[in-house]
């Protein structure tokens, strides 16, 4: 792949700089204070895992702009086709007229997506958008209404996700009130669950349900296979199997989250592969489409098409333009093996941070998969969470040109979601400046 950006870290300026700052001041009178940024630098350009700013440094992207742009920034093959579709139509509302890509999307998603059976898919815009249209599937093909979410989740800001979503502050504080029938139930966090195992945490989940809803009640089981804003916790292994085997025998739909873990993100075209997890439905968006607004739920063909017609669907869902980056997008990891590489991406990554962990009492854990990697932060001797070491220490990196991120419900976890397009030497660039952060603010 032929970059149109150097790919390599270079600053000429503080971060942000003059011009970055004088956008930000015009910023704080036009854009709304509840709209937040973590770095304010204004970015002009981006290529591969590279961006660059108003002030012409050049930002080295360990976020993805949340695990979005997985094919790295303006990839050739995506922009092209970006190009031509939007040189044909733009839009028509494929509700109104339809149009062959939205057709081709689905029978890329049907194809890749876990299981065998027959399936069938509907496309939205956000991953938000997605899970509302999965819970509304699950409800009306089950003819019930409650709905299990977990400890830690996240699943978006509208108000059903924000009800679906465990953490207050800022997700939900004072936006009440919430969506009824939601019920929120332990997730298996190995390490703070005391050594129990996925198959323990799972009966206990289980234990829960059917004492406190009864599974004659419950439409659905949501869960993100590995959490990503609750701090990428990995489930003990078992956990997410026992859960969808008791779900199939009980009637339940079992509904993966996999916004952030899917397309390749985790090693595997999705987490649920890593345990032979078969969802009844999934709902997909963030790398689907290189930073083109685009998601999907896709599943089961007697629960997607148990919906009247016209129940699903929106003006902008599935957009010409966004499904052409998706089959662009879908190619270039075939082609490329990007999963593959997120293997080895984290390979290096836990092999570096996990010999860090035997020097630095604060890191607790290294943990993910693939290019799914996160470092949680704690007190020395402890499990108390240090939100600001970890702040201090994503701020270290925005100084030096590395944009990672934090997140966790204890806001301390270090989060890294590099391009998976990134060189070794790039990414081996990014990790030294991560470790002498982590060395000079632990």
């Amino acid at each position: 792949m032929a970059e149109q950006i150097e790919q390599k870290r270079l600053l000429v300026t503080e971060v942000p700089g003059p011009r970055s700052k004088e956008i930000a001041a015009r910023r704080d009178e036009a854009v709304a204070a509840g709209v937040s940024s973590g770095v304010h630098a204004y970015i002009e350009r981006g290529s591969g895992a590279i961006l660059v700013d108003a002030d012409g440094n050049h930002l080295l992207d360990l976020g993805s702009g949340i695990a979005v742009t997985s094919v790295g920034h303006a990839h050739p093959a995506v922009a092209a086709a970006i190009a031509a579709q939007a040189l044909d139509f733009n839009h028509t509302c494929f509700m109104v007229t339809p149009y062959e890509e939205y057709v081709a999307v689905a029978e890329a998603l049907n194809e890749l997506t876990p299981g065998d059976h027959a399936k069938r898919t509907a496309l939205f815009n956000s991953g938000a958008e997605a899970v509302e249209n999965a819970v509304k599937v699950a409800r009306l093909a089950t003819g019930r209404t409650a709905v299990v979410a977990f400890d830690h989740a996240y699943h978006g800001r509208t108000n059903l996700t924000m009800a679906l979503t465990a953490k207050n502050m800022p997700y939900k504080d004072r936006f009440g009130p919430f969506a009824p029938e939601v019920y929120r139930m332990p997730m298996s966090y190995p390490l703070r669950d005391g050594g129990r195992s996925g198959a323990e945490a799972a009966a206990d989940v289980i234990s829960q349900i059917e004492v406190q809803i009864g599974a004659e009640n419950l439409a659905a089981i949501l869960i993100e296979p590995i959490q990503g804003e609750g701090g990428f916790i990995v489930p003990a292994p078992g956990f997410l199997p026992a859960l969808s085997e008791w779900a199939t025998a009980n009637g339940v739909v079992f509904i993966a989250d996999e916004v952030q873990t899917g397309f390749c993100r985790t090693g595997s075209w999705f987490a649920c592969d890593d345990e032979g997890v078969v969802p009844d439905l999934i709902t997909t968006a963030k790398g689907i489409a290189a930073g083109m607004p685009l998601a999907a739920v896709t599943g089961r063909q007697e629960l997607m098409d148990a919906v009247h017609a016209g129940g699903l669907g929106g003006t902008y869902g599935g957009n010409p333009v966004a499904t052409a980056a998706a089959l662009a997008s879908i190619g270039v990891m075939r082609d490329e093996d990007l999963a593959a590489r997120a293997r080895h991406i984290g390979e290096i990554i836990t092999a570096r941070f996990g010999a860090l962990k035997a020097e630095l009492g604060s890191i607790a854990e290294v943990r993910g998969r693939g290019a799914m990697i996160a470092i949680e932060l704690v007190k020395p001797g402890t499990l108390e969470p240090d939100a600001a070491l970890a702040k201090a220490v994503v701020a270290s990196c925005a100084a030096e040109g590395v944009l990672t991120l934090s997140c966790g419900s204890y806001g301390n976890v270090v989060r890294l979601l590099p391009a998976l397009v990134i060189s070794d030497e790039l990414l081996a660039d990014g990790l030294d400046v991560l470790e002498a952060a982590l060395r000079a603010n632990c």
